[in-house]
């Protein structure tokens, strides 16, 4: 079933159009390392439930059945002779025990407080792969769109390229222009042709990206929506507030947070470990060479010849290992160098925070102007190819006047759908930086 599943949601995809919110569904869904996090996270829950169980009683039943011999050892000193035999008999025995941990000076109580902070850790973690996940999908999808993008570029330089080749061939023909106008015309066309193949390949190669983003398998025949990324709120205000909502909201953030509580848990429970532990004890015995009681009287006395003996009792139990040979001190320092380790470790994230944040924020800012440029530079593309081609037309330009103008409208469209990608995603990273969905 989980290997079929990534399938059956491409055949689904097939054949019609997938928008960026259908893509961020597959890779919430279904992308493997999400669905390890997952796992993980319930991992966590089962330890915590297993690492409350000393705090809860403990009862243990026992059986046993042997068949054996009576023998008896002979003892130094004992006047009468012990003869044995392979005489065999059988042996019943039946036990309950009861404890209750009464206390420990923390030791149960804080391993369990410190497997609840992992288990809180490791759900901090399966938002950060999810958060990871999103933002994954999301620039792989707009690179398989800046790829579609560049497909109809190159198709409109392809198609002005025939056109002027149709045009030139007239005029060669009519003796209007020379030869070698031609030449350049038909080798310009087929560099079109040969970059149109290109940027078809381009695209299918973003939508295999694509569909390892989304965590599925299978083939590309599919086409992407032509969806943008409104802007983040906050983007153009102040750096200082947007880091401090990253601070708070990251999920990964949150899960070194806790794993630094787990980890002071942990230790305080190491340090228990050179006080003793008290429990309360209960259990009840039964024991003979015989289930079934056989009685006879003789007067006023009864015997009973191999029945069942029972016993019960119960106390209070110490236990105190006053020496292991230096382990606890060993564990306590293990245990304090790993707090440390964490809280660094946690330190290091909220410096990659503050510089992911920033480079998000430039990003976008410059995407911005990029783009506003790229638009300008299109726009006078345009113009500079339409008075080429007039000028070529009238007989009055030269056909590398005319293959500048056409080289720069192609050069100036693909910068134009690079800067769109751009500031798509870099809006993507800076939600992914900021912790939001």
């Amino acid at each position: 079933m989980m290997t079929t599943a990534p399938i059956i949601v491409l055949l689904a995809l097939s054949a019609r159009t997938v928008t960026l919110e259908e893509a961020v569904r597959a890779a919430e869904a279904q992308k493997p390392e999400v669905r390890v996090a997952q796992a993980n996270a319930a991992v966590g829950v089962a330890r915590t439930v297993q690492a409350r169980a000393p705090a809860l009683p403990q009862i243990k039943v026992e059986a046993e059945y042997d068949r054996t011999t009576g023998n008896r050892r002979q003892r130094p000193g004992r006047a009468t002779e012990v003869s044995n035999s392979w005489n065999f008999y059988n042996w019943f025995e039946g036990q309950v025990t009861g404890t209750q941990l009464i206390w420990d000076f923390g030791k149960t109580l804080n391993s369990w407080r410190a497997a609840e902070m992992r288990a809180v850790a490791l759900a901090d973690t399966e938002r950060a792969t999810r958060l990871e996940a999103v933002g994954t999908v999301r620039a792989a999808f707009f690179r398989a769109r800046a790829a579609k993008a560049l497909i109809g570029v190159a198709r409109q330089t392809l198609a002005n390229q025939e056109r002027h080749l149709a045009q030139i061939t007239g005029f060669v023909q009519a003796g209007t222009r020379p030869e070698i106008d031609l030449a350049q015309s038909r080798a310009t066309s087929a560099n079109a042709r040969v970059g149109t193949i290109r940027t078809e390949n381009d695209f299918t190669a973003a939508r295999a990206e694509l569909n390892q983003a989304m965590g599925v398998a299978g083939d590309t025949d599919y086409d992407v929506a032509d969806d943008g990324f409104p802007p983040v709120p906050g983007e153009t205000g102040p750096l200082g507030a947007l880091i401090d909502e990253a601070i708070r909201a990251r999920p990964d953030l949150a899960a070194l947070d806790h794993r630094v509580r787990a980890q002071e848990l942990a230790a305080r429970a190491v340090r228990g470990n050179y006080w003793p532990s008290l429990n309360l004890i209960g259990a009840a015995r039964d024991e003979g060479q015989s289930l079934e009681q056989t009685r006879r009287l003789e007067g006023f006395t009864v015997i009973t010849n191999g029945g069942m003996a029972w016993n019960v009792w119960g106390g209070v139990q110490l236990s105190w290992p006053l020496f292991q040979g230096l382990l606890t001190r060993g564990q306590v320092r293990e245990a304090d160098a790993e707090v440390a380790a964490a809280r660094a470790e946690r330190d290091g994230l909220v410096n990659q925070v503050w510089v992911a944040v920033q480079q998000a924020v430039a990003s976008v800012r410059s995407a911005q102007e990029a783009l506003v440029a790229s638009d300008q530079a299109l726009a006078a593309a345009r113009e500079r190819l339409r008075l080429a081609d007039g000028r070529y037309t009238a007989g009055v330009g030269s056909i590398i006047e005319l293959s500048d103008a056409e080289l720069g409208s192609t050069t100036a469209g693909a910068q134009r759908v690079a800067a769109e990608y751009a500031l798509a995603a870099a809006r993507a990273a800076l939600v992914l930086a900021l912790g939001r969905t």
